[in-house]
């Protein structure tokens, strides 16, 4: 009797899903601990394995399918054979009408993969590429292939020409032996708008209809203001100069802006606790535990990791948890637990050339510092014009709870706190 393949429990306020990519087709054989489908939620994506070895006997939900927890997704069938596929199952939206005999060979196992499980990120990279990840040493821990591997070895592989990217590349058409019929080029012709130019639709990805959600529920539930202030880094890169070589040799991290930033962020919240709370309802729930997102942008949009407790840390920790969370981004390997809560986020433009820009607070949080491009400026000092590594910074918050006397004396408090780092060295 065949068993049923699910939607599982996808975490904590996590309901429902998007079918991303069938990674078995049915006939296809299947271990125990098999990757079967792809499942995209609103903030990672998952892979369902097969809880026994077996045969994928019928497909039930499509790519593109909006699933629920508990839903059937399709039939395994139990023994080593290939049995044919159940009458009324229906193949992925891509596979051709003969996907029995036509189906790619079945995807590894994660056992399988060199160097260990590749994240579902990148192995769509090397499809949409067209390169084998066997071919391909990983640079990861543990000899796991990235994403930044994908993209070097298919310029390796292409030296007359750029790698395309991942967003707009799509597969070459398979030889055929003779010139396609009107129909058939019809049908695989571009679509054109009515004056005809060139256009193209593509479904939105679960994670970016949430952020695009999120981000208008965020501006119309909140009284958000944003001010600005501009800090004088000249300090801080004397001091990461002086101490970067020691600091990498002894933590095995480098020493970066983003952990001075972060101290400053969690002084300024203990002076302020209003910009640590978040409203419940008629209550100000002031948190005295300081969980910090910080904002990594991917290929599949705007994610925000969580560093635990960073109070607790000092600048190695803290720069090691900032790295080990960004890599697990890229990689499409972040956890629900990596980013659930978050007390307050930090985002940073300025790696993007942002001069300045007013971000959007990540509900329900109350307040969000935006970090913004490093540039040499003439500004006054003791009467005197000088030239300065110069930020400009912003807090964006909600009114409802910070007034605008208190954003001020924050934003401004950061602003001490990084131009005098020797404060934050004693305090962590």
């Amino acid at each position: 009797m065949p068993s049923e393949i699910t939607v599982p429990q996808l975490g904590e306020s996590i309901v429902e899903a998007t079918i991303g990519r069938w990674l078995k087709h049915p006939g296809d054989a299947v271990a125990q601990g098999d990757a079967l489908v792809e499942l995209e939620t609103d903030k990672v994506n998952l892979e369902v394995q097969a809880q026994e070895s077996g045969v994928l006997s019928e497909v039930r939900k499509a790519e593109g399918d909006t699933v629920t927890i508990g839903e059937v997704l399709g039939l395994l069938q139990e023994g080593g054979a290939a049995t044919t596929v159940a009458a009324g199952a229906s193949a992925p939206a891509s596979q051709p009408a003969d996907a029995s005999a036509s189906a790619p060979a079945p995807a590894p196992s994660p056992a399988e993969e060199p160097g260990g499980p590749t994240s579902p990120e990148v192995r769509r990279l090397a499809q949409d590429l067209q390169v084998e990840l066997a071919q391909i040493a990983g640079s990861g821990p543990r000899g796991r292939v990235t994403r930044e591997d994908v993209l070097s070895f298919a310029k390796s592989r292409m030296p007359q020409a750029a790698v395309p990217s991942p967003a707009t590349t799509t597969p070459a058409p398979a030889p055929s032996a003779a010139p396609p019929t009107p129909a058939t080029a019809t049908a695989s012709a571009p679509p054109f708008d009515e004056t005809g130019r060139r256009e193209e639709r593509r479904r939105m990805s679960r994670r970016r209809l949430t952020i695009a959600r999120r981000l208008v529920e965020a501006q119309h539930q909140a009284a958000m203001l944003t001010t600005f202030n501009e800090v004088d880094l000249s300090a801080v890169m004397a001091l990461r100069k002086e101490r970067k070589d020691a600091f990498k040799e002894k933590h095995g991290v480098s020493l970066g802006f983003m952990s001075f930033f972060a101290k400053a962020t969690i002084s300024a919240l203990k002076a302020f606790p209003r910009l640590n709370a978040e409203i419940q309802g008629e209550e100000i729930v002031l948190k005295s535990y300081y969980d910090i997102g910080i904002a990594v942008s991917t290929d599949e949009g705007l994610v925000v990791p969580v560093v635990r407790d960073a109070d607790r840390l000092n600048f190695a920790g803290l720069e090691q948890a900032i790295a080990a969370l960004a890599e697990k981004a890229r990689n499409g390997a972040l956890t629900l637990e990596d980013l659930r809560g978050g007390t307050f986020t930090i985002t940073n433009g300025g790696v993007f050339g942002s001069l300045l820009s007013t971000p959007i607070l990540n509900a329900p949080q109350v307040g969000i510092l935006g970090m913004h491009g490093i540039v040499e400026r003439p500004i006054a000092v003791k009467g005197e014009v000088t030239i300065r590594p110069m930020m400009y910074i912003a807090l964006s918050y909600d009114h409802r709870i910070v007034d605008g006397s208190e954003s001020v004396r924050f934003l401004r408090h950061i602003k001490d706190c990084l131009e005098d780092p020797t404060q934050l060295l004693l305090e962590g």
